[in-house]
């Protein structure tokens, strides 16, 4: 048949279409499939098997293909190096003491990426000063622990005098 080119043609069109309205992600490979097989009937193949074996090869290969990328795409193990969300993305940031010290254990309030926190200065620390910059150490329950972050140096200073041995 000379004209199977546009019946592989439409039924690749009608394939892809249809992808439109599933979640599979499989019609799409049968329709370019369906349009090589009809590449291959208007350049002149006039077998009818060796279009359906050019559709077959190309939508299982496509298939395959896409299956295998996206399996280990969606599917691959997250490390700590990945991007972290919640309470895990909170030690080490940076936030500001709203309600100082008090207390026998130094409880103050810090605000974190807006939310404030019951906080606590690391052993060694100094009581928590309204407005003061702190670090977050670690998560505890529903506290964190802080420790002040240092001042950057002032670059307008005068140089710092040389080390003498």
């Amino acid at each position: 048949m000379e004209l199977t080119w546009i019946l592989w043609t439409v039924l690749g069109v009608v394939l892809i279409i249809a992808e439109i309205f599933t979640q599979g992600f499989v019609l799409l490979w049968f329709g370019i499939g369906a349009l090589c097989a009809a590449l291959a009937g208007f350049f002149g193949i006039d077998s009818l098997a060796l279009q359906f074996a050019i559709f077959a090869i190309v939508s299982v290969a496509l298939t395959a293909a896409s299956r295998t990328i996206f399996v280990n795409y969606f599917s691959r193990e997250r490390t700590g190096s990945d991007l972290k969300s919640g309470v895990d993305a909170l030690p080490g940031k940076v936030g500001t003491v709203v309600s100082p010290s008090h207390g026998a254990l130094h409880e103050g309030a810090v605000k974190v990426f807006g939310s404030v926190w019951t906080a606590y200065p690391i052993e060694g620390e100094e009581p928590l000063v309204a407005g003061e910059r702190v670090e977050v150490e670690r998560v505890q329950g529903a506290s964190i622990y802080v420790r002040r972050v240092g001042h950057a140096p002032d670059w307008r200073a005068p140089a710092l005098p040389e080390k003498r041995d």
